[in-house]
């Protein structure tokens, strides 16, 4: 028997949708990871050695706002974005979670296959 997830997990896991389409991209990702590494940066220190425009970079994190993934503030005449540490851990809250049902079927698959 296994265990069933609560009915209040699924919506909260299904509005967690736009975090994981924005995990989705390579760039996006690689921005993560700067943010991750050198902490909060203006667009200016993100755009550098990365090869892509300035507008492309915003563009990035504007949908990367959305998600609620980065936020930004003013100081002066630049934004500075950050990562939302508790998005991150609500990342990988859900990925814990697919991982134990995953666990949970497999089992399931293997106890039917050796019986």
């Amino acid at each position: 028997m296994h265990k069933r997830r609560s009915p209040k997990a699924v919506p909260k896991l299904l509005d967690s949708a736009p975090l994981f389409a924005v995990l989705g991209d390579k760039t996006r990702l690689r921005l993560i990871s700067r943010l991750c590494d050198d902490g909060p940066a203006s667009i200016t220190r993100l755009t550098t050695g990365f090869g892509i425009t300035r507008q492309a970079i915003t563009k990035h994190l504007r949908v990367m706002k959305n998600s609620g993934l980065v936020r930004s503030t003013r100081l002066g005449r630049e934004s500075v974005w950050q990562l939302d540490k508790q998005r991150l851990q609500d990342v990988r809250r859900y990925l814990d979670l697919i991982s134990r049902q995953w666990d949970v079927a497999l089992g399931r698959l293997r106890e039917f296959v050796e019986h």
